[in-house]
């Protein structure tokens, strides 16, 4: 396994942009960028209940649950097996959580600069050399070197093989 390895447990909690919840950050570049500066940032919230989500103008975002209940957004259910689900960053977004907090990886592109696809894939995952950063987050202990929630960045050009017992989930970020 080959790239930078963000370990869940060296992340830090802060306050939501609009004050209603607490995010980590995964990964961000530019490195010390701020909310209003990054080029693209991947981050994991906890969703205790109902609320806005912050406005991000100019900003592509990308929602997957990774566990809890279920989550509403403007009437688009998402739950922990379903879909990542893509919107523009500047809509007016309002969350119902149903059944329980929820955790959320949240992936935001700066439109114009940088672009990104989210998918859940399960098993081993080969990437060879491409031309755009990947980041790979475990949503369980199923690969090697890798435990829940950490993740792996692999950078461009460079390759990485994931391996495990064959049950591992992860969420593979292509593009930033």
């Amino acid at each position: 396994m080959s790239g930078l390895l963000l370990r869940a447990a060296d992340r830090a909690w802060t306050a939501w942009k609009n004050g209603g919840g607490e995010t980590a950050t995964v990964a961000l570049f530019p490195e010390g960028a701020g909310l209003s500066d990054f080029d693209w940032r991947v981050s994991i919230a906890r969703v205790d209940g109902d609320g806005p989500f912050s406005a991000f103008p100019g900003i592509d975002r990308t929602l997957t649950v990774l566990s809890g209940g279920s989550m509403a957004l403007n009437g688009h259910v998402l739950t922990p097996d379903s879909a990542p689900f893509a919107f523009d960053g500047g809509e007016a977004v309002q969350a119902v959580v149903s059944g329980g907090p929820v955790h959320d990886l949240n992936v935001m592109t700066r439109r114009g600069r940088f672009t990104h696809s989210v998918a859940r894939v399960r098993g081993p995952v080969a990437l060879g050399g491409v031309p755009a950063v990947r980041l790979l987050l475990a949503l369980d202990s199923g690969y090697r070197g890798l435990g829940a929630w950490d993740a792996l960045l692999v950078g461009p050009e460079e390759v990485a093989t994931v391996t495990g017992d064959g049950a591992g989930l992860l969420v593979v970020i292509s593009g930033v």
